[in-house]
């Protein structure tokens, strides 16, 4: 597997895999992938990692700002999604790795993820990297069938930066 920025070039990968992770109904609020220009306009051009092998892209991992505001320019949200197939595979924590290095080497200090409590294998994988639940947000949001689902707030902070 290799690991490395990712470029427009891979937009097609790219919004596939997120189509396909908003399938799942357990991913996201979305329903359906951005256009690339929607992504690219919203997402930090420094953290956007691709994960690739021999047989193809197996997943990514993009940031977005939490703020515009100065005070909160080393504050992020993150989202990752890994294809199908490669699910189980060591994929998303070496994404996840990989993008928390860039993080603390950009001087970002605060990695943060809203992850639905039942998708408890992205839980786990958070909390292998650092991160912890700092809050569940009962009944956040509804979503188009009409359920109201919980999100748990997660955050990671540097251990070089702010510390």
């Amino acid at each position: 597997m290799h690991i490395r920025a990712m470029t427009p070039t891979d937009a097609p990968d790219v919004l596939k895999i997120y189509q396909d992770g908003i399938d799942t109904g357990n991913a996201t609020f979305e329903t359906t992938a951005p256009t690339w220009e929607t992504f690219d306009h919203t997402h930090l051009p420094d953290h956007r990692l691709i994960a690739h092998d021999d047989t193809g892209p197996l997943g990514w991992i993009a940031a977005t700002p939490t703020s515009t505001r100065h005070v909160y320019r080393g504050v992020i949200e993150h989202s990752i999604y890994i294809a199908t197939h490669a699910q189980g595979r060591g994929v998303g924590s070496a994404l996840l790795a990989a993008f928390v290095d860039s993080c603390e080497t950009a001087g970002i200090w605060t990695i943060q993820a809203g992850i639905f409590p039942d998708n408890t294998p992205s839980l786990a994988l958070h909390e292998k990297h650092g991160f912890r639940i700092i809050g569940i947000r009962h009944h956040i949001g509804q979503t188009i069938d009409g359920r109201w689902r919980d999100v748990a707030l997660l955050e990671r902070r540097s251990t070089t930066i702010g510390v």
